[in-house]
């Protein structure tokens, strides 16, 4: 497998994590609320969806 092929690949699979995430309303729209627990909630979703 090529350089190309390898980095498009791993470039999927992030990308299908990333649509899944955005079940949860919070990755999928415009975020609204405080900007100091974005982070923290963004791992918290990480976090439900790893489990």
């Amino acid at each position: 497998m090529n350089e190309k092929a390898g980095v498009s690949s791993s470039r999927v699979q992030v990308e299908h994590i990333i649509r899944k995430q955005k079940v949860f309303r919070i990755l999928g729209e415009r975020y609204t609320n405080r900007r100091r627990r974005f982070g923290l909630r963004v791992n918290l979703i990480a976090g439900i969806y790893n489990y």
